[in-house]
């Protein structure tokens, strides 16, 4: 860096002018490295790979769902701790959402041992990658911004804060794909839903042939409950000894959300039995994990992936032309599944790896509350249902579904 003294001109003497000069120039060096200090600059790469959209939840709420991938460049620059993010909306000088200590440890992968000590902060190793999960609820008066701006603070191995000042999120301004039913009139828990970062579906990244995505990223665990809000039929009290036959759901209609064309299909695969250890899949794939399945599109580049379907219920082939509320099978326990449930979701390509999950809404649907499987199985858990009704929005993670 170049530094001028020419503003240092004085009718004073020479020696008098120049001890000036260097003292002015000494107090300037020795302002801008205590300013350097104070924000010295992570030796680290953010980045978002999708754009988040924003989508109206099942609470009535705009939400924003997407990742940051944070990774410690250098080899040789030590561990990097990962103490806090805040997230700024458009031009905000003051946070939107500000995450730190356990709020913050609880949202990134890799995640701490079930048994490890409690920490304040995010270790991020040399050469290594840290995966922030945001889920932002934007307030009721506010406008979906246009712009993300992120801040990260670390602190470093001697000590010292190194900061992120950037890291700019353009959000998506498509809306959600809107879908009808996919399943018969009923009680349907939305299980391992939305919002939920730790989740088997928004917390699985899929690594292949160049590219880290998240197909699942809004998916749904739709399981059927009865009235109760139990899961088992009456008379199978012990889940251990169940029948996929006692399960509620077991065997109901699917149906297709939207008018579309089947892209892909696959029916003969056995259904499990509810709570059998599963082998792990032979690939991240739709044939390794979905089972039975159907995969239907319903507009360009927007797929419906319907998985763990009973086998031989399947009833179309790939090319046909479905119409909103066609059967396409029925609801089994195949694939990479320990109970019968319909899963499904939304993204950006035909095949599961390689595809992007993309938020979506139900045009309609009704909400006696929220339940968890824990409760669905608890023969002393209460439910009390209380109806309320839904226009397009998404249904959150542990929402009861009335279609």
């Amino acid at each position: 860096m170049r530094f001028s003294t020419r503003f240092c001109s004085t009718t004073a003497s020479r020696s008098r002018g120049v001890g000036a000069c260097l003292l002015l120039a000494a107090l300037g060096l020795f302002a801008a490295q205590a300013a350097s200090a104070e924000r010295a600059l992570a030796p680290v790469e953010v980045r978002n790979p999708w754009a988040p959209a924003p989508v109206v939840g099942g609470d009535g709420r705009t939400h924003l769902a997407y990742e940051l991938h944070v990774t410690n460049f250098y080899r040789d620059t030590g561990v990097l701790r990962l103490r806090r993010i805040e997230v700024f909306a458009d031009g905000d000088t003051r946070p939107l959402a500000s995450y730190e200590g356990q709020a913050l440890v609880q949202i990134v992968q890799p995640r701490p041992a079930d048994d490890a000590a409690a920490s304040d902060s995010v270790p991020v190793a040399a050469g290594m990658r840290a995966i922030a999960f945001l889920w932002l609820t934007l307030p009721t008066d506010r406008p979906a911004p246009r712009v993300l701006r992120h801040r990260l603070e670390f602190v470093d191995a001697k000590g010292a804060l190194d900061l992120v000042d950037g890291a700019r999120v353009v959000v998506d301004t498509k809306p959600p794909v809107k879908l009808g039913p996919p399943l018969r009139a009923g009680l349907w828990l939305a299980g391992e839903g939305p919002g939920n970062s730790r989740s088997h579906h928004w917390g699985s990244l899929v690594a292949a042939n160049g590219q880290v995505t998240i197909p699942q990223r809004y998916a749904l665990d739709v399981f059927g409950l009865d009235g109760n809000g139990r899961v088992l039929r009456d008379g199978a009290m012990d889940l251990t000894k169940s029948k996929r036959e006692d399960w509620i759901g077991y065997g109901t209609e699917v149906l297709a959300v939207a008018d579309g064309v089947v892209r892909d299909v696959r029916d003969g695969t056995p259904d499990h039995a509810p709570l059998e250890a599963q082998p792990e899949p032979d690939s991240l794939t739709a044939h390794g994990l979905y089972g039975n399945y159907v995969v239907l599109q319903i507009g360009p580049g927007v797929f419906v992936h319907y998985a763990h379907l009973q086998p031989g219920s399947v009833s179309v082939t790939p090319g046909q032309k479905l119409r909103r509320g066609q059967v396409l099978g029925r609801l089994g326990q195949s694939g990479n599944t320990n109970g019968p449930h319909l899963h499904i979701h939304v993204s950006n390509a035909a095949t599961f790896e390689g595809s992007e999950g993309l938020p979506f809404v139900f045009d309609a649907y009704a909400s006696p509350g929220t339940w968890t499987l824990t409760n669905a199985i608890d023969p002393d858990a209460k439910f009390s249902p209380a109806r309320v009704e839904h226009h397009k929005q998404m249904p959150l993670d542990g929402e009861v579904l009335g279609f």
